[in-house]
């Protein structure tokens, strides 16, 4: 291709063509040099941190082919960094020698697999292996050998038997007795015969 020999359109676009390249060329470089860190940077703040959420979520712990619990949300989101599940619509079962001991339905969870905690919030709704019923406002589990703790607006029943209004209550580890604490109301009714 001779230069003297185009004519005058044709190299006014091979040069309108050049400077646009040049220009492009230019404007990748410079913006290579300027992030060419910001990738690196960027996960180097966020370290290790990863955060999932998820639909249909299944938590349990096992120990030693003994199971000690398991919770169902419909809706989970897992923070690494904390160790923490944030759970929506609650279902689950708390477990004693592999048999369900107590069971419970909450709008909201959250599990700490940092110290174990489970703690059940809004609308927690709990019934025991006896028969018990109660509806609390909180429900919190560290271990398998430390008492269940529900309170605000705790509200117990056991059949017609007994109906018993609370601040807190504290369940046993054994799942077969507890305690009712704080401003309390408690009516007992015998059993027709």
């Amino acid at each position: 291709m001779d230069w003297k020999n185009l004519p005058k359109k044709k190299r006014l676009y091979v040069i309108v063509t050049a400077v646009i390249v040049g220009i492009l060329a230019w404007a990748f470089i410079t913006a290579s040099v300027i992030t060419h860190d910001f990738n690196r940077q960027q996960v180097e703040a966020l370290g290790d941190k990863q955060e999932a959420t998820v639909n249909g979520v299944i938590l349990t712990e096992t120990k030693d082919e003994q199971k000690y619990w398991e919770i169902y949300g419909e809706k989970g989101k897992w923070d690494s960094v904390n160790g923490v599940a944030q759970l929506e619509n609650v279902i689950g079962n708390f477990y004693k020698d592999n048999e369900v001991s107590m069971s419970f339905e909450s709008s909201k969870g959250t599990y700490n697999s940092k110290n174990g905690d489970i703690i059940l919030h809004e609308d927690t709704f709990i019934v025991l292996k006896d028969g018990v019923s109660l509806k609390a406002d909180n429900l919190h589990w560290e271990d398998s050998k430390l008492p269940i703790v529900a309170t605000g607006n705790v509200v117990i029943q056991k059949g017609n038997q007994l109906i018993s209004t609370a601040d807190k209550i504290i369940i046993n580890p054994d799942y077969e007795s507890f305690r009712i604490e704080g401003n309390t109301v408690s009516k007992v009714y015998e059993e027709e015969k």
